[in-house]
């Protein structure tokens, strides 16, 4: 997974990221001492590219990326996207069309508060 720290990098992971049919997105963020989570990690994938990238790098403008989030021609892959969502709202951006595979999970009978690595090993039954 490829480590992007400048605007520049971002731009170009984001253009290998236009005309893919879905990007799989999670986030890390603290809520500890702010009254808004703070975004601290992007990790983000497509069927051929894949990145983690760091808002929090001096000078980074996250713009690329929120355009990647607001291109209804990709599909946005998240689990339990509740928190993700609000964090991208609060940038600007509603990714869209979104895809949750906690909610998939629970309207297919895995449970209402699946985990991630829970719904894998059950789907793959190992």
């Amino acid at each position: 997974m490829t480590p992007i720290t400048t605007t520049a990098e971002l731009a170009a992971f984001c253009a290998r990221l236009q005309g893919e049919p879905f990007v799989a997105v999670d986030t890390e963020f603290m809520r500890e001492t702010t009254y808004w989570p703070k975004l601290c990690l992007i990790q983000a994938a497509s069927p051929t590219s894949a990145a983690c990238i760091d808002p929090l790098a001096d000078g980074m403008d996250l713009t690329p990326f929120l355009e990647v989030m607001a291109d209804k021609a990709t599909m946005k892959v998240f689990h339990a996207a509740r928190q993700d969502v609000e964090i991208f709202s609060n940038l600007g951006v509603i990714p869209s069309p979104l895809f949750d595979t906690q909610v998939a999970g629970m309207a297919a009978g895995f449970g209402e508060q699946i985990a991630y690595d829970a719904l894998v090993r059950q789907m793959l039954r190992i």
